[in-house]
C-alpha cells in the first residue's frame, strides 16, 4: 500500500507510480489498466482514478478504447 505525502495531490502520486509501471515494464503493451483494480490497490475514490488515467492518456502511455478499456499503448520506436 502507498504512503501518501499530504502536500501532494494523491492522483499525482498514483500517476508516479503507474507510469514507472509503464516504463518498467511490469505493465507490458496492451496490458490492462483497470479503474476498479486501482480505486481497490490505492484506496481512492474512482474520480481521483479517473485523472490519473486522464493524465496517462495525455502522456501517450494509455490508449482508451470506449467499451473495452484502458491499455498500455505500444513503446514507441526511439
Amino acid at each position: 500500500m502507498i504512503t501518501y505525502d499530504p502536500t501532494r495531490p494523491k492522483w499525482v502520486q498514483i500517476y508516479e507510480v503507474v507510469r514507472t509501471r509503464i516504463e518498467s515494464g511490469e505493465y507490458p503493451p496492451n496490458h490492462l489498466i483497470s479503474e476498479v483494480q486501482m480505486e481497490s490497490e490505492f484506496h481512492v475514490a474512482r474520480v481521483t482514478i479517473r485523472k490519473v488515467t486522464a493524465q496517462l492518456r495525455e502522456d501517450g502511455l494509455i490508449i482508451t478504447t470506449p467499451g473495452m478499456g484502458s491499455f498500455v499503448a505500444p513503446k514507441k520506436s526511439p
